[in-house]
C-alpha cells in the first residue's frame, strides 16, 4: 500500500511537471478564497505579489506554498478542490491527470494564442452583452462576471473586454467554439470572421456544420487566386506559429510573461488611459510599448523632447505621467542611439506614488526595452540604492532617498550618488520645489553646480554634466500673493528653482474638467449642553492655573495659546500651568470633535485620555508608586465629577451638530442618485477620519444603500493615533479602486497624485487649506459628472477660505499665462536673477546653520530634566547615537529612572531595529521615549521633546528635534554593550545553576 509520503512526493512532482500549464490556467485571487491549507500570512504575501508583479508571478508563489513541506493530510485534494470551486476546472483536470487528447490540446493552445494575437480588435466588443452570454454558456463563473462588470464600469468596455478575454482562455477545451457562437449571437460578425478567417458566406454555411476549427486562418489579403485557401497563411498566423514554437513563450499567459503589465495589474494600478491617451502596451501587451500622445500632450512635451528643462502644467487626470513616460522613452532611445548611457530618476513626495508610477505607468510601457525599478522608504532596496541606480535605466523613488545618497557623496562615501550620474530627473508634483522642501534641496545642488559650470567655462575648464529636468504639476499655486505681480513672481520662482526654460500648458478647450461645486453652510446649534459642560470644565482649569485666554474656547487660536503656555511653563518649571495647559489642549480637541463628529466620539476621546493619564500613575508590576500632584488630583476629580453628565448628554441626538446632518444628507443623495457612486471625504485629522468611518459603519441607512466605507490616514508616527503603514494604505486604495470600498475617508495623504479615476464625488468636510490643495482635492473626482462639496464646520472658516482659494486659483492661471507671454530674453533674465538670489540665500542659510550647529566638544555640558517633574535625568555624556539618528542611554543609573510600558501605536518597520514599548518617568509617568531592540540589544531611546534641556547652565526653549541641539554625542559602542549583555547573561545562568544545586 502506498504511503502518505510516497503519495505526497508523486503529487509534488505532478504539480511541478504541470507548473507551466498551471501558471496560465490559475486565477490566484479566486483560488485563495477556497484554499485553506496555506497560512493567512502566506496568503497575504501571495496577494501582495499579485498586486505588485501580476497573476503569473503570484501563481508561482502559490504553487511554492502548496508543495512546501511538511504537508497536512489531504493537502493535495484540498488544492484540487480549490481549483474546481474557483472556476479553474481546466487546471483541476491536469491535477486529476484527466489530460486532453494531444491534438485537442494543440488546437486549444493555438486558440489561446490566436485570441492573444487578435486582442487589439477583440477589445472593441460590446463587453456587457458578450459577458452575459459567456456566463450563460458557462465560459466564465459568476465571480468572473462580477469582476468583468466592475472592470467595465470603472475602466470602460475595452478594459472589461481584456479581463473577459484573460479569463475565457483558461477554460476547458471547447471554450473557443462556444466563444465564437457567443460572438455571432451578440452581433459581432466581423470579430467572428477575424477569428475563423471566413467570409460572410462561409460564416453562414458554418452554422449548419460542425464547430469551426481552431486552425482556420484569417482571410489573406493579396493572396494569389491559384493558392489553396488551406495553404494560404496570413502574416498573423505566421507570427502566431513562430510564437507558438518559441521556447521563451512556454507557459505564457494570454497577455505576456510574469512581469507586471497593463493586463496583469490590479485594477487600482491599471494605466488610466487619460483623455484617450493610447498605447499598444495598454491595449494588447505587445512586446514594444508604442505610446501615442494626444495633440495637447505632444504639444506640452515638445520642449522636453528637444532636451530642454521644462515644467508641464496640466490639470489632474489629463495624462501628465503618461507624457513623462513618453519623454523618458524618447530620452533613453536617443541616448542609446548615440551610444551613451541614459539614467532616469523619477522623484515623488509620497511613498504610495512610488508603487503607482512603477506599476501603472513606467514599468508596463518601458519594461520590454529598459530596466525599471522602484525604491521607497518602506523598501529594503533602499540599502542598496547605489547599486539599483547602476543596474537600472529608470528608478522611481521618494526624493528623500536620492537626497540622502547625494549627501553620502558629499561626505566622500563610495555609496553616494552624484548629479552627473543621472541624465534626466523627473519631479512629480513639482510645486513643492520651494524653501524647506526636499525637492528644493536637490535643485539647489543642481543650481550651484550650474553656477560652478559657468565659472569653469570662463576659466576654459571642463564642466560637470548635469541632468535634464522635467517638472510635473497641476497646481503651482501663488503662495501668499495678493496681487498679480506677486503671483507672477511666484510662478517664476518655481520655474527658476527647477531651471525650467519654459512652463508648458495646453490651450486645448475642455481639458479642465470642473466638477459641480457646492458649499453647504451649517446652522449653529440652538442648544449645546455637551459643549457647555466642557467649557465649564475649561474655565475651572483657567481659574486653578491663573490663566486668562483672550480667544474663543475650541478655536485654532486657543489651541496655539495653550501650546505656548505649556512650553513656557515647562521651561519655567511651573508644573501647575504646564499640566493644566496640556489638559486644556485635550478639552479643546474634545470641543472640535463635538463640532466635527459626534458628541459620543468627543466623550470617548476624553474618557480614554483620562484613563491613560491615570494608568500612567501606576507601574506594570504595581511595586512603584508614581507621584500624583495636587493639580493632577484636581484635574482627575474635575473630569470624574462631570463624566456622567457628559456621557448622558452625548447620547442625546437632538444636540448633534448640523455639519454631520449635512454630511449624512450628501452621502445618501450621492448613493441614491448614482448607479455606481464612489467618493472621497477629506477631513482634517486622523482621529476625525477614524471617527467618521465608525459613524458610517454604525448607521444602518448607509448600509441599506450600499455604502462600504474605509479610511486612509498618514504613515508618520508623530501622532498619538496609530499611523497606517504603506502596505495598509496601499491595500485600502486597491480596494477602493476595485469597488470593494466605495467611500474613502482620508486626511490630506490622498489629496495629491494618487490616480483614483473612478471617483465621482468629493466632499471636503471642514477642511480647506490653500488653492493647491483645493485643486488637488477637486482633481480626485475624475469620473464624468463628478461633484465637489464643501461642508462648513463651526470655527473652521471654510466658507471664507474657499472664496479666497477660488480667487487665488484664477490668479494662478492668469499668472501662468503672463509668464508664458514673456519674451524669452526677459524670461531668461528674470529666471537667472531669481536663481542667483536663491543660491545666495541658500549659502547664507547654510552658513548660519553651520555656525548654529557647531557641536560642543563636551556633551557632558548639556543636562536633561523631565518636563513632567523637573527631575534631573542625565547628561549628554551618558547618551550615545545610533545610525546618526537615535539617541540612547544604556547607563545603569538611567535604567533605574524609568519604567517600560506597552506602546499601542507602534507600526511595523522594515529596518534592522524595532521598537517594542515606550519608557516613562518613574516619578511622574511622563513618556520619555521608546525602547528599541537594536541587533538584539535593548536600547532606551530618548525623544528630546520630552525633556527640558540645559546647556551651559541656560535653559533652551523647547527642542522638538535633536538636530536643533548643538551637541556632538558619542557613537554607539555596539561591541562593548554586546559584551556586557553576554557577560550579564552568563552571570544569570551561573546564579541559576547555583540555586539549582
Amino acid at each position: 500500500m502506498e504511503s502518505d509520503t510516497d503519495s505526497d512526493e508523486i503529487n509534488e512532482r505532478l504539480i511541478e511537471y504541470f507548473r507551466p500549464r498551471l501558471r496560465g490556467l490559475i486565477e490566484v485571487q479566486q483560488v485563495l478564497d477556497h484554499f485553506h491549507f496555506v497560512a493567512d500570512d502566506q496568503k497575504e504575501l501571495i496577494r501582495q505579489r499579485e498586486a505588485n508583479d501580476g497573476n503569473l508571478s503570484a501563481v508561482d508563489l502559490l504553487i511554492d506554498g502548496v508543495i512546501r513541506k511538511p504537508h497536512e493530510r489531504g493537502w493535495f485534494t484540498a488544492f484540487v478542490d480549490a481549483l474546481e470551486h474557483s472556476g479553474c476546472r481546466h487546471a483541476a483536470d491536469y491535477m486529476h491527470v484527466n489530460l486532453p487528447d494531444p491534438k485537442v490540446e494543440e488546437e486549444n493552445d493555438h486558440a489561446v494564442k490566436l485570441i492573444r494575437l487578435l486582442s487589439p480588435r477583440l477589445v472593441d466588443m460590446k463587453t456587457e452583452d458578450v459577458c452575459l452570454h459567456c456566463l450563460s454558456q458557462e465560459l466564465i463563473t459568476d465571480e468572473d462576471a462580477e469582476i468583468i462588470g466592475t472592470a467595465t464600469t470603472n475602466g470602460g468596455r475595452r478594459r472589461g473586454a481584456r479581463e473577459l478575454l484573460r479569463r475565457i482562455v483558461r477554460g476547458q477545451p471547447g471554450w473557443f467554439s462556444k466563444f465564437l457562437h457567443v460572438l455571432r449571437e451578440t452581433g459581432h460578425e466581423c470579430l467572428y470572421q477575424e477569428l475563423t478567417g471566413s467570409t460572410p458566406d462561409d460564416a453562414d454555411e458554418q452554422d449548419s456544420n460542425d464547430e469551426p476549427s481552431v486552425k482556420a486562418e484569417p482571410a489573406r489579403t493579396g493572396a494569389s487566386a491559384e493558392e489553396s485557401p488551406v495553404k494560404a497563411e496570413s502574416c498573423e498566423v505566421k507570427e502566431l506559429k513562430e510564437k507558438s514554437t518559441d521556447p521563451q513563450n512556454e507557459g505564457m499567459d494570454l497577455y505576456g510573461d510574469a512581469s507586471t503589465n497593463s493586463q496583469e495589474l490590479p485594477d487600482s494600478l491599471q494605466p488610466s488611459q487619460p483623455d484617450g491617451t493610447h498605447s499598444a502596451a495598454a491595449d494588447n501587451g505587445s512586446e514594444q510599448a508604442n505610446i501615442v500622445l494626444r495633440d495637447y500632450q505632444m504639444e506640452v512635451a515638445q520642449p522636453a523632447l528637444e532636451g530642454e528643462n521644462t515644467i508641464i502644467c496640466l490639470p489632474t487626470g489629463s495624462g501628465k505621467t503618461r507624457v513623462a513616460v513618453y519623454i523618458t522613452q524618447k530620452h533613453l532611445d536617443g541616448r542609446r542611439a548615440a551610444k551613451q548611457e541614459g539614467k532616469v530618476v523619477v522623484l515623488v513626495n509620497k511613498i504610495p506614488l512610488v508603487e503607482q508610477h512603477y506599476s501603472s505607468e513606467f514599468h508596463p510601457f518601458l519594461r520590454h526595452t529598459y530596466k525599471v525599478e522602484r525604491v521607497s522608504g518602506d523598501s529594503q532596496l533602499k540599502i542598496a540604492f547605489t547599486e539599483i541606480v547602476k543596474e537600472n535605466d529608470v528608478i522611481i523613488c521618494t526624493a528623500q532617498i536620492l537626497q540622502n545618497y547625494f549627501e553620502r557623496s558629499d561626505e566622500g562615501g563610495d555609496e553616494g550618488i552624484d548629479l552627473s550620474d543621472l541624465t534626466l530627473i523627473i519631479i512629480d508634483e513639482c510645486h513643492h520645489t520651494q524653501k524647506g522642501e526636499v525637492y528644493n534641496h536637490i535643485m539647489m545642488r543642481y543650481l550651484k553646480q550650474k553656477q560652478r559650470n559657468r565659472n569653469r567655462k570662463k576659466e576654459q575648464k571642463q564642466t560637470v554634466p548635469l541632468p535634464q529636468i522635467l517638472g510635473l504639476t497641476a497646481s503651482p499655486g501663488v503662495g501668499s500673493a495678493t496681487k498679480m505681480e506677486k503671483a507672477e513672481e511666484q510662478i517664476l520662482r518655481i520655474c527658476a528653482n527647477l531651471d525650467a526654460s519654459r512652463i508648458m500648458t495646453s490651450s486645448h478647450e475642455g481639458l479642465q474638467k470642473e466638477p459641480r461645486k457646492t458649499v453647504a453652510t451649517v446652522e449653529d446649534r440652538k442648544e449645546e449642553p455637551f459643549g457647555d459642560v466642557i467649557k465649564r470644565i475649561m474655565n475651572c482649569i483657567h481659574v486653578h492655573a491663573g490663566l486668562s485666554p483672550t480667544c474663543d474656547l475650541g478655536s485654532q487660536s486657543y489651541e496655539q495659546w495653550a501650546v505656548q503656555k505649556e512650553d513656557k511653563a515647562a521651561i519655567d518649571e511651573n508644573q501647575v500651568v504646564r499640566v493644566c495647559a496640556e489638559h486644556l489642549r485635550q478639552y479643546s480637541e474634545g470641543l472640535n470633535l463635538s463640532n466635527t463628529i459626534r458628541m459620543q466620539d468627543s466623550f470617548s476621546f476624553l474618557n480614554k485620555y483620562y484613563e491613560e493619564e491615570i494608568k500612567k500613575k501606576t507601574t506594570p508590576d504595581e511595586e512603584q508608586i508614581i507621584k500624583i500632584t495636587e493639580t493632577e488630583r484636581f484635574l482627575f476629580s474635575l473630569f470624574e465629577d462631570n463624566k456622567q453628565e457628559l456621557k448622558m448628554l452625548a447620547k442625546q441626538p437632538e444636540y448633534e451638530n448640523d455639519s454631520l446632518s449635512k454630511l449624512r444628507a450628501k452621502i445618501l443623495h450621492e448613493f441614491s442618485t448614482r448607479e455606481m457612486a464612489r467618493g472621497i471625504i477629506f477631513t482634517k485629522t486622523r482621529r476625525s477620519a477614524i471617527a467618521l468611518n465608525q459613524w458610517i459603519q454604525e448607521n444602518s441607512k448607509f448600509a441599506d444603500i450600499g455604502v462600504n466605507a474605509s479610511y486612509v490616514i498618514g504613515g508618520g508616527d508623530q501622532s498619538v493615533v496609530k499611523p497606517m503603514t504603506a502596505a495598509e494604505q496601499k491595500g485600502i486604495l486597491n480596494q477602493f479602486s476595485k469597488g470593494e470600498v466605495n467611500l474613502l475617508i482620508a486626511t490630506s495623504v490622498a489629496e495629491e497624485g494618487l490616480d483614483i479615476a473612478a471617483c465621482n464625488f468629493v466632499i471636503q468636510y471642514g477642511l480647506v487649506t490653500n488653492e493647491i490643495s483645493m485643486i488637488q482635492a477637486e482633481g480626485r473626482g475624475r469620473a464624468k459628472d463628478s461633484s465637489y462639496t464643501i461642508i462648513d464646520i463651526k470655527n473652521s472658516g471654510v466658507t471664507e477660505k474657499n472664496s479666497v482659494n477660488e480667487y487665488r486659483k484664477k490668479m494662478m492661471y492668469k499668472a501662468i499665462g503672463r509668464v508664458r507671454a514673456l519674451n524669452q530674453v526677459d524670461y531668461d533674465k528674470r529666471i537667472q536673477d531669481f536663481q542667483v538670489q536663491a543660491v545666495n540665500e541658500e549659502m547664507v542659510r547654510n552658513k548660519r546653520k553651520k555656525h548654529k550647529g557647531m557641536k560642543t566638544e563636551n556633551p557632558a555640558e548639556v543636562k536633561f530634566r523631565c518636563r513632567g517633574c523637573s527631575k534631573d535625568v542625565c547628561s549628554g555624556g551618558d547618551i550615545e547615537i545610533i545610525e546618526s539618528m537615535h539617541r540612547v542611554n544604556l547607563t545603569p543609573q538611567f535604567s533605574k529612572l524609568f519604567i517600560l510600558r506597552e506602546n499601542t501605536t507602534l507600526v511595523e518597520r522594515l529596518l534592522d531595529y524595532e521598537t517594542n514599548g515606550y519608557i516613562a518617568c518613574k516619578d511622574c509617568g511622563l513618556r520619555w521615549g521608546s525602547m528599541m531592540l537594536y541587533r538584539s540589544i535593548e536600547c532606551p531611546c530618548l525623544h528630546v521633546k520630552n525633556f527640558v534641556v540645559i546647556l551651559n547652565e541656560k535653559k533652551i526653549p523647547k527642542c522638538t528635534r535633536w538636530s536643533e541641539l548643538a551637541v556632538r554625542f558619542s557613537a554607539f559602542d555596539y561591541a562593548g554593550h554586546a559584551s556586557r549583555v553576554a557577560q550579564s547573561s552568563e552571570e544569570e545562568e551561573e546564579e541559576k545553576e547555583e540555586e539549582g544545586a
